[in-house]
């Protein structure tokens, strides 16, 4: 993507106090690399600093000396994930009209580096930041970048762009008036440094004023990120030339009507000279699993999401979602759950590129499990082959990102950013709600089940 981003991310140190081990070897699990090849059994991977410079097997690669080995028998070693679809400034609270203004002076230094340490040692390594003040984006970005912040390498989009802004949201949703104003506000991010921009209710805006922001992000080398809920959404911004999709809109519709398909087959059969292929984050699982979280809380019990925060915030979140059924923000969801099958097929028959992106942060889809879910509901449920729900949760986001070429799989040269689960995780994908293994850039952050709290921040460590 952009230079200046490849720039940043080419220099990064190690986070908040961790200091990498010059030589690691990676010793004896089944390594799924992100290319979608065969997995390499009996694998080894030598890794020197942040970047991995050898991979292959115990039959071809020795591990020479002065390497720590780490043993991976019986384990599945994969590339760390991406999480498509996050919002940091989010804890799973289930009022906005609360959340936001009580917590707005705690995002920067405890609601987001909370989010992102969650996200890290869940096996998320890289996730896109969709939607939060520009300034805090930012910041939380560069502090990961710098090292003072554990978390995932952030992509981010800054504020929203949409035709008019709801009271109270004007510092995370930008309004547009004007095609002048459009490009203005594009380039108002771009100048900034964010690393994608992220439309909503294209619909609603001008002919103009939309094709304005596409048109001024692609000039500014950056791809358009939009949301799909409606179906004039849909064609509005395949008019336009938006590059990625969001959700599994149409909210209790059935199925995408025959308009709306015969456009996105259109869109997909032109690929490359419409710019590559077109992306689409369907953030399926929160709605496919509203009724079962609602009839057996338990999993919301869970303490990882504690991890960063202060005990009147984790007690605000609890109590917010004490009682799942009565929650305003899901009452439609039952209606659309049964429309989402039909909706996820369509999707695939049409030939967008999928990637795993979830919504983590919305009411009751924390960090530290929305990921995982994603992928079990995909492979469980909609029948999607593991290999390829993991590859549209590494492979498959960085060539949207353009830094396909620096991580995203395992392979020589590439940063160290490397996962392992024990067990089979072809057969058993569920195995990713305990991520036995993080390493991001050569630095182990959870080995054995068990996080180096060492390494964190006092305030991210758990007690």
């Amino acid at each position: 993507m952009i230079i200046r981003t490849l720039a940043i991310l080419a220099t990064l140190v190690l986070t908040a106090g961790a200091q990498a081990q010059d030589r690691y070897a990676l010793v004896g699990g089944t390594l799924i690399d992100g290319n979608g090849g065969q997995p390499i059994r009996n694998s080894v991977i030598l890794v020197e600093g942040e970047r991995i410079v050898r991979v292959g097997n115990t039959d071809t690669v020795e591990v020479p000396d002065g390497y720590e080995v780490i043993s991976t028998e019986a384990m599945t070693v994969l590339p760390g994930l991406w999480e498509m679809h996050a919002h940091l400034m989010l804890n799973g609270h289930a009022d906005y009209d609360h959340w936001h203004p009580t917590y707005m002076d705690r995002m920067e230094d405890e609601i987001m580096p909370a989010s992102a340490v969650q996200l890290l040692l869940a096996g998320v390594t890289t996730a896109r930041d969709l939607g939060a003040p520009l300034e805090m984006s930012l910041s939380i970005r560069d502090r990961i970048n710098d090292g003072v912040l554990p978390g995932p390498r952030l992509f981010v989009s800054g504020p929203f762009l949409q035709h008019r802004t709801r009271p109270g949201a004007e510092n995370y949703r930008w309004g547009i008036n004007g095609e002048r104003e459009a490009r203005a506000r594009v380039n108002e991010l771009a100048d900034a440094g964010v690393d994608v921009i992220k439309l909503i209710d294209q619909d609603e805006m001008t002919l103009a004023e939309a094709t304005a922001l596409v048109d001024q992000a692609h000039q500014r080398g950056l791809r358009v990120v939009a949301h799909s809920h409606r179906p004039n959404e849909i064609l509005r911004g395949l008019e336009i030339g938006v590059d990625n999709f969001e959700h599994t809109g149409l909210t209790t519709a059935p199925e995408y009507p025959d308009h709306v398909m015969d456009a996105l087959v259109d869109r997909t059969a032109r690929g490359r000279i419409s710019g590559g292929p077109l992306f689409w984050t369907p953030t399926i699982e929160g709605l496919w699993n509203y009724s079962r979280t609602r009839d057996n809380p338990e999993r919301l019990d869970t303490d990882c999401w504690h991890r960063g925060l202060q005990p009147d915030t984790i007690a605000d979140i609890a109590a917010s979602i004490e009682h799942p059924d009565q929650l305003t923000y899901m009452q439609l969801t039952p209606l659309r759950a049964p429309t989402l099958r039909r909706k996820f097929e369509q999707l695939r028959e049409a030939g967008v590129v999928l990637m795993v992106g979830t919504d983590s942060g919305i009411p009751m889809k924390f960090h530290c499990q929305s990921t995982w879910n994603e992928i079990d509901v995909w492979t469980r449920e909609l029948d999607v082959p593991v290999m390829d729900a993991i590859r549209a949760a590494t492979y498959w986001p960085s060539v949207f990102m353009g830094v396909e070429d620096q991580w995203g799989r395992v392979q020589e040269g590439l940063y160290a950013d490397i996962i392992a689960v024990d067990g089979d995780l072809l057969t058993y994908p569920n195995l990713l709600q305990d991520v036995d293994f993080v390493m991001k850039g050569g630095v182990v952050y959870v080995e054995d089940g068990q996080v180096n709290e060492e390494i964190l921040p006092e305030s991210l460590r758990m007690e």
